[in-house]
């Protein structure tokens, strides 16, 4: 049974019902004097009654006797597969659930399927075609996912009918070689459907007593607008107040890699952001800040060469504390 969902699966309204904001302290429990006691509220929250109830009921499961039908079953697939390692510990985004506990059909895949998993030479594995595989990145196993330079013959012949669909000559000499070139671009502007989390961060978490504000600001993005295939570029400054947790400073820049670089619209970016620093840290609080140009607006439609388009999320005391967030906004705003 799953309580979370993966970030790149969730559109904006699912992220905005994904922070359960009884993680972070509330803001009348915050003294403008930060110190340690305003973390240690944040394990006493209110989804700790949802687990203990999971745990719970998992416990009288355990604690039933089985049927002869079921200790039949349990030893046929005791001999039948191999023990599962137990799952590590990892800080996962709790899900709102109105009180109740999530159920799936098992129809879900655990992981999202991106671009990367369209086409892949058969596999040695018995019974199992890759058309029915989940994003399957197990290295242990022969079917492996399909590298980037298996996927640019496609590409590079869509390219090729696009041109002839604009009344181009793909034969011409300037031509010849363009779309190669642009899908090797088009995979390196989305390169961030190949990153995840875990893997950037690369366990450049560390334990300081450390609770005041930090903040990293100025932070270049490049994107992809998924409406109309063109780009959006700007810079995002993202705060956070550590609870006896610090994240390496280059992380951050990393983290608005991973989801930049993508097809994107900048609203969903911007929460994108703020729940991975979240995962990754567990903070009193998380603020993210993105200000883009959109070509979708500056060299198309309505033309508008000098506008700008300014998001933002605050998570936790950001949200609740207006003395926390004017401070976060001063400290990017000035020059």
């Amino acid at each position: 049974m799953s309580f979370t969902r993966q970030l790149s699966e969730m559109s904006a309204s699912e992220l905005n019902d994904a922070i359960d904001d009884t993680n972070f302290p509330q803001a009348h429990i915050l003294s403008r004097g930060r110190n340690n006691s305003v973390c240690s509220t944040s394990s006493t929250s209110g989804t700790s009654s949802l687990i203990d109830r999971a745990l719970s009921h998992s416990e009288e499961t355990n604690n039933a006797a089985p049927s002869p039908e079921e200790k039949g079953a349990i030893s046929e697939n005791a001999t039948a597969s191999p023990t599962t390692p137990a799952s590590t510990n990892r800080p996962r985004l709790i899900l709102k659930t109105n009180g109740t506990i999530p159920e799936t059909d098992g129809t879900q895949p655990k992981t999202p399927m991106t671009p990367r998993t369209s086409t892949t030479p058969g596999s040695s594995v018995p019974d199992c075609s890759h058309e029915n595989c989940t994003f399957h990145h197990d290295l242990e196993l022969d079917h492996k996912p399909p590298t980037r330079e298996a996927l640019l013959p496609d590409m590079a012949r869509s390219y090729r009918l696009l041109l002839g669909g604009l009344g181009e000559n793909p034969d011409r000499q300037g031509l010849i070689k363009t779309p190669e070139r642009a899908a090797k671009a088009m995979l390196y502007f989305t390169k961030g459907y190949d990153q995840c989390l875990e893997d950037v961060l690369n366990g450049a978490v560390f334990d300081e007593d450390h609770d005041e504000m930090v903040v990293v600001k100025d932070i270049e993005m490049f994107s992809m607008c998924e409406h109309h295939l063109v780009p959006f570029y700007g810079k995002v400054s993202i705060g956070y107040l550590p609870c006896n947790k610090i994240l390496g400073l280059s992380k951050l820049a990393r983290i608005v890699e991973i989801f930049s670089r993508r097809l994107q619209v900048q609203e969903r970016l911007t929460k994108q952001i703020a729940v991975a620093v979240t995962q990754a840290v567990q903070p009193a609080g998380v603020a993210v800040v993105v200000e883009g140009v959109h070509m979708c607006m500056v060299m198309r439609g309505v033309q508008k060469i000098n506008s700008k388009t300014v998001t933002s999320t605050m998570l936790g005391v950001f949200r609740d504390d207006p003395k926390t967030r004017e401070e976060f906004l001063n400290l990017v705003n000035s020059k």
